[in-house]
């Protein structure tokens, strides 16, 4: 397999970020190009987050998988109110750019997208919003009810870091960005496939049940687990493992 770290100009942000990725080595058990896994980091990472800090190298060379692992910076991958077009980003230009680089899968069925935290919930509403593009969506501890929070008090860089993207959490309803508001008020593709985990002791472990709840009175094709844990990296190393397992991938019988 083979690792790159690349810079690649995005018009969308108008500016070069960086992106991790992992491609599989040829295997003439291989039936069909690689599937590929849109892998997102959280709040205080970046490109390199889920290399340096898990063994994502080391699971995905059992699976005919491509890992695409890019920077969002502080942004929950959305269009930020006083910032640049990350969704625009996410949700168009980097699959077309991904395509157009590597011989990969286009096939929504093998088109994945998970995330730890913020990539949690970053994966959930590409997931939602763009169903003919991702099939399936994994949150691991996302942050996924983000008007529960409007009360907490945060640090001065958290706070800065919400109005950047959404104005002020209090904005966040009808803003198109609420992903509770989104499966209470639309209907979700009912092909689609989403699996949520977060550990017991994780701050944000409520907005998981939320979400659980929320998605199963939706109708929601959801998988969820749970665990003791909290947030960091021995829960998600451990529950990306099985996230693996859970994405339909074509996998070696035996690995060295």
């Amino acid at each position: 397999m083979a690792l790159l770290e690349t810079r690649f100009y995005s018009r969308s942000i108008d500016q070069s970020i960086g992106a991790n990725i992992i491609l599989p080595e040829h295997n003439e058990a291989w039936t069909e190009p690689p599937a590929v896994l849109y892998l997102l980091h959280g709040l205080s990472g970046d490109h390199t987050s889920w290399c340096r800090s898990s063994s994502i190298e080391r699971y995905a060379r059992d699976y005919n998988l491509a890992v695409i692992m890019p920077d969002a910076g502080k942004s929950f991958y959305c269009d930020m109110k006083h910032g640049s077009n990350y969704w625009n980003l996410f949700s168009e230009e980097l699959p077309i750019l991904v395509k157009r680089w590597f011989n990969i899968s286009h096939d929504k069925e093998r088109t994945f997208v998970a995330g730890s935290s913020m990539g949690g919930y970053g994966a959930i509403k590409l997931g939602l919003e763009c169903p003919d593009q991702f099939g399936y969506a994994v949150s691991l501890s996302g942050a996924l009810d983000l008007t529960a929070h409007i009360n907490d008090e945060w640090d001065e860089s958290h706070t800065r870091t919400f109005e950047a993207v959404f104005g002020d959490l209090s904005d966040v309803p009808d803003s198109g960005n609420d992903l509770i508001e989104y499966l209470q008020t639309r209907n979700p593709a009912p092909s689609n496939h989403y699996y949520l985990c977060c550990g017991t002791e994780d701050y944000l472990y409520q907005d998981s049940m939320v979400f659980r709840d929320t998605a199963s009175k939706a109708g929601l094709n959801l998988t969820y687990e749970e665990s003791e844990g909290e947030h960091e990296w021995n829960f998600w190393d451990t529950y990306i493992q099985r996230v693996l397992n859970w994405l339909p991938i074509e996998k070696l019988e035996t690995s060295e």
